[in-house]
């Protein structure tokens, strides 16, 4: 999503410098073009070296060389930047990118600059607070600068609140969006609300004890980071029993049993324009459910269950023309034929059939091998790759569709 991009990157003075070695190295792997511009007091929170060796460009700081007196031409820099990302960006700066003032090379680089400008503010929480800041960061706005909102938590004071910098791999995230939202030709996922189910439900028989499937949930929440770095909306209804760190973009529903998820999907569907229903949900859930835990004393428990509500039939059923649905199907035996009647019985627009016969796909790995089906019976197959590529391969198929 960055390769070839032109990324400009500001260093202010500020203690959240240091992340911004961890971010020129995401970039990089991105395949990004990067050039660094640090004013002089950021030099005290980490050294032009680092930034040089990582973003593989000289450092910009001063408007000329002293020795040779050649001159660093800001406009220059601006011209050949495709954004200007200022991360840390402190206080002080803020206030001077509002009033005008340009008394480094950074702040001459931001008025000469015809790029767009994205900010990362980085202070302690009394200065973001401050009716100053928030009136410097309002201007900002109004001149169409997008400013990425600080998370809240522990700052370097050992204050607690809002003032720290965005996370690099957020920070990342948030260019993947800005560019797709932003192409030079038309994006057809730009803006698109999209609902992903991911994960397994765990049916509970007591307190203690649950129904459950070995569904990681990697593959949906592949599908909602590749969907946010397209610049669309997404929405993840996610089972239990992961750990994954998951962007803050993204809007997640964590629910547990399969009533929980059919609850929020029914919820969330009306109001968007794609469904995708990855997760592993129960087909069965104990009809009785004991308040206690289930004592062995007998040699033999007998369950009894009954089938748990039908999410994709149900949202098959409350379709529009103007809705896309696309389930997963997870087949041991007869996978085309099976995945057929699903189709057809669910009113999916198309499904994503991966067998538990390939080695490497599936359950708990970090790859997949999937067949693309639409209801004609037409069908694409891919081979196995890594799920965060599968998840591009399935977004792309979906976006060929508007």
């Amino acid at each position: 999503m960055l390769k070839g991009k032109k990324i400009l990157l500001g260093v202010t003075g500020s203690i959240a410098a240091y992340k911004t070695a961890y971010l020129i190295r995401l970039l990089r792997k991105e395949r990004a073009d990067v050039k660094v511009i640090m004013t002089p007091s950021s030099k005290d929170f980490i050294t032009p070296l680092t930034l040089s060796v990582l973003s593989r460009n000289r450092i910009y700081s001063d408007p000329f060389n002293p020795q040779s007196g050649k001159w660093y031409s800001h406009i220059d820099l601006g011209l050949w930047a495709d954004i200007f990302l200022i991360a840390p960006a402190s206080a002080n700066t803020i206030a001077k990118m509002a009033r005008g003032i340009a008394d480094n090379l950074l702040l001459t680089t931001y008025l000469s600059a015809r790029s767009p400008v994205m900010i990362a503010p980085a202070m302690d929480v009394d200065m973001y607070d401050h009716i100053a800041t928030q009136e410097n960061l309002d201007i900002l706005r109004k001149r169409n600068v997008y400013i990425l909102e600080s998370p809240e938590g522990v700052l370097a004071s050992g204050l607690s609140g809002p003032g720290r910098m965005m996370e690099p791999d957020e920070i990342v995230l948030e260019l993947m969006s800005f560019f797709s939202l932003h192409p030079k030709k038309v994006n057809k996922l730009a803006g698109k609300k999209i609902l992903i189910t991911a994960g397994p439900t765990y049916e509970s028989i007591d307190p203690v004890r649950f129904i459950g499937n070995h569904s990681s949930g990697k593959m949906g929440i592949a599908l909602a980071e590749k969907a946010v770095q397209m610049g669309a909306e997404a929405t993840l209804i996610l089972g239990p029993g992961n750990d994954i760190s998951i962007p803050n973009k993204i809007k997640v529903i964590r629910v547990v049993s399969a009533e929980e998820m059919y609850r929020a999907a029914t919820q969330v569907f009306p109001e968007s324009d794609v469904a995708i229903l990855a997760a592993a949900v129960s087909d069965f859930t104990p009809v009785e459910k004991s308040d206690r835990k289930i004592k062995r004393e007998k040699k033999e428990l007998v369950l009894h269950l009954r089938p748990t509500k039908d999410i994709a039939a149900e949202l098959g059923k409350r379709k529009t023309k103007k809705q896309m649905l696309i389930g997963f199907a997870l087949e041991s035996e007869n996978e085309l034929e099976n995945a057929l009647i699903k189709i057809k019985k669910k009113n999916l627009d198309f499904i994503v059939l991966n067998s538990l016969r390939d080695e490497g796909a599936g359950f708990g790995y970090d790859t997949n091998k999937v067949t693309i089906i639409d209801k004609s019976g037409n069908r694409k197959e891919y081979p196995l790759k890594a799920k965060t590529e599968v998840a591009q391969d399935i977004l792309n198929f979906i976006k060929q569709q508007f």
